[in-house]
């Protein structure tokens, strides 16, 4: 019997709230967040969003799929999943397509989204064929031009050097001023107290070990090192003892 990739999941998640799920490589993260986003569904238990139940059942309904996928824009960890369109145009095209604009509509949101995010040179370029910064890039204007409500990213600043996280983090922070709810996985700990206002933390058994404001998560050490997320070492410096903390980077998940 193949074991539970979740186990006795419970919280809830409100409305322009900025919420990181943390935790080490297979606890579930991104486990979950396929759920959030409708593109996997529980074998037990609830999920509810917009006060209806979400089910397979459900999204067999075109009409509900088209408004549920219009309402929440999911990122990949790894862009190279999310891109498969032949120019970064199509691409960031696509989704809007799919929710029945009009052409003018379409061509507005993708001239306004490029712009946004500083990328209309890279118009009619092959999503394939550009850096890993530029595809995560792209597959960001791809979800923003939906105009979702909520926003879910998994491990967004993988693979990207500092000058993009930088880029990514303002971003992020600039969409929830403006009504975005943002949900993100990762095992950045320096990201998380930027992006996030609560932490929903896992432990090794693919369970919830703590839901708390993410500044009062990041004090408690002596969780964090119990989940494997930090590790905890001692020396001296002259006289009094006192503790540095390595944190653990992963590759992805």
């Amino acid at each position: 019997m193949d074991e539970p990739v979740l186990v006795n999941i419970n919280a809830e998640i409100f409305a322009g709230e900025r919420v990181a799920v943390l935790g080490v490589n297979g606890c579930g993260k991104s486990t979950l967040l396929k759920i959030l986003a409708g593109l996997l569904h529980p074998q037990q238990g609830e999920f509810r969003a917009y006060n209806h139940p979400v089910t397979e059942k459900s999204f067999a309904d075109d009409n509900y799929a088209r408004e549920y996928h219009g309402k929440i824009g999911f990122i990949f960890q790894d862009p190279d999943i999310q891109l498969f369109c032949t120019t970064v145009e199509e691409e960031i095209a696509y989704g809007p397509l799919q929710l029945g604009l009009t052409g003018e509509e379409i061509d507005k949101r993708v001239d306004d989204v490029m712009s946004m995010l500083g990328i209309t040179h890279l118009k009619k370029r092959t999503p394939f064929k550009l850096s890993d910064g530029e595809k995560k890039k792209a597959a960001i204007a791809s979800v923003l031009a939906i105009n979702p409500e909520v926003i879910i990213l998994d491990e967004p600043t993988n693979g990207l050097d500092p000058r993009t996280q930088r880029w990514l983090v303002e971003l992020l922070l600039h969409l929830n001023k403006a009504g975005k709810t943002l949900i993100t996985s990762t095992h950045n700990l320096e990201l998380i107290q930027e992006i996030s206002d609560r932490s929903l933390l896992f432990n090794e058994d693919h369970g919830i070990a703590a839901d708390r404001p993410t500044p009062a998560l990041l004090e408690d050490i002596e969780l964090l090192s119990s989940v494997n997320l930090v590790d905890e070492y001692y020396h001296r410096h002259g006289s009094p003892e006192h503790r540095h903390f390595h944190i653990h980077h992963f590759e992805k998940e």
